[in-house]
């Protein structure tokens, strides 16, 4: 799994760290839904080669909780890669996840590198257009999408009181 493993366990840690952005009730499923984030990549698992897609079909056919496959189908601007793949009709038949969840969730994936390294927003999301060509969907989604993940990290940030992320 490599650089794939050490992603998830630091964007589980950040999701811990950022968990008082949630109400304590939902801080344990934040913390779930990071560890299982990137699920969809694994190859046991690719169906339609959208990993939010293929990680929430696959958790909801465990029948996982509804809140958690949620948080994985949407995480971290999913709906514009929807888009660009033609799979926004199946990405709709999950439900959009609490705005705070999912925004602390969006925060600890897109501030944490592809081998697990701490970044600011802007770096991680210049790391991602740099890593997938222009003209593929993840740099065309993401391209688009820079607006509103930035705005779910500073809303966790607002959320945190305003505290160092």
């Amino acid at each position: 799994m490599g650089d794939r493993w050490l992603h998830t366990q630091a964007v589980a840690e950040r999701a811990r760290e950022l968990a008082a952005a949630v109400p304590s009730a939902q801080r344990e499923l934040l913390v779930a839904a990071a560890w299982l984030h990137d699920i969809g990549y694994a190859p046991a698992l690719r169906d339609t080669g959208f990993h939010p897609l293929d990680g929430a079909r696959y958790l909801a056919a465990l029948d996982a909780p509804a809140q958690l496959v949620s948080l994985v189908a949407h995480h971290s601007g999913a709906v514009y890669e929807a888009e660009q793949r033609g799979l926004t009709a199946e990405l709709a038949a999950y439900d959009r996840p609490d705005p705070a969840l999912l925004d602390a969730l969006t925060c600890a994936d897109m501030t944490t590198g592809p081998a697990g390294q701490r970044f600011a927003f802007t770096d991680r999301s210049g790391e991602i257009l740099t890593r997938y060509p222009p003209g593929s969907e993840v740099h065309a989604a993401i391209s688009t999408a820079v607006p509103t993940l930035a705005a779910a990290v500073a809303r966790t940030h607002a959320r945190l009181g305003g505290q160092p992320m």
